[in-house]
């Protein structure tokens, strides 16, 4: 098939690791065309985040206008949206066509690895309101606490709760919520949507190189369901992919916090597409 075109709406990360950088080195990577519209420059790097300039939400919307009079869309993924008005914003778009007939990823960018808060407080009820616009979402445990206004899980059996919470109560078409806080020797992210819930398990991966991980996560499903049949097996394949992108994130030896994952590895999807 064509080379699908996958467009980012998400903060800019200088050290590469996170936000729309990650995200199209992972488009690049895994067979997709990279766009990007960017909603917040953020001054931070492998330890910390040390300032945040929000674009205005209204150059966000001419940035948007601007890119979808002129290129289609195959898949969009959303991170940062620092703001309620630029989450409103991307709302709009993502509601209208032709985003409405695009694949779309909904990561609810809140807090960064390092934990330093990347969001405003109001932004979070605008968030909750994108979640039944995606496709499907992709917390990971605090977020999931966050957007539920419940305290996080702490096992798997309270993953799957809150994971079908989020599409009974919050409206979410389908949940990947990502059980990475919960620690343990499997790695477990937790699958819902209209057939139920289901596990996917992989072993864990130690390493400090887990910055970006969602980003690239999220990044990584807009640009395989465009080439792929159906969204488990997606999901399933990406998380093989990112388990391997940690894995291969030692070598790197960027920076000296919680490094980058490893963006540029290969995909491996020999273990087939179903969960």
């Amino acid at each position: 098939m064509d080379r699908p075109v996958a467009l980012t709406i998400a903060g800019s990360d200088p050290s590469g690791g996170a936000g729309i950088q990650a995200d199209l080195k992972t488009f690049h990577q895994l067979g997709a065309y990279g766009t990007a519209v960017i909603t917040a420059l953020t001054a931070q790097n492998t330890q910390g985040v040390t300032g945040v300039h929000v674009v205005p939400a209204a150059f966000v919307a001419e940035q948007l206008e601007t890119l979808l009079a002129d290129v289609g869309i195959d898949a969009v993924k959303l991170g940062m949206l620092a703001t309620a008005e630029i989450a409103e914003t991307v709302g709009r778009f993502l509601a209208a066509e032709p985003l409405a007939s695009a694949y779309s990823v909904l990561d609810p960018v809140m807090v960064a690895t390092s934990g330093d808060r990347l969001v405003d407080e109001d932004a979070t009820d605008a968030i909750r309101e994108l979640l039944p616009l995606a496709s499907v979402i992709t917390p990971n445990v605090p977020e999931a606490a966050v957007l539920l206004g419940v305290e996080p899980a702490v096992d798997v059996p309270g993953l799957r709760v809150q994971a079908e919470r989020l599409r009974s109560e919050l409206g979410a078409q389908r949940v990947l919520l990502k059980g990475g806080h919960l620690g343990g020797e499997q790695a477990v992210d937790v699958w819902a949507d209209e057939d139920g819930v289901r596990e996917f398990t992989d072993e864990r991966v130690d390493t400090k190189n887990t910055h970006g991980t969602g980003c690239t996560l999220s990044s990584a499903l807009a640009a395989l369901r465009p080439q792929l049949s159906d969204w488990p097996g997606t999901a399933r394949i990406t998380k093989f992919w990112l388990t391997s992108a940690l894995t291969n994130g030692d070598r790197l030896e960027i920076g000296h916090g919680h490094g980058p994952v490893d963006h540029f590895t290969e995909l491996n999807d020999t273990r087939g597409t179903q969960p």
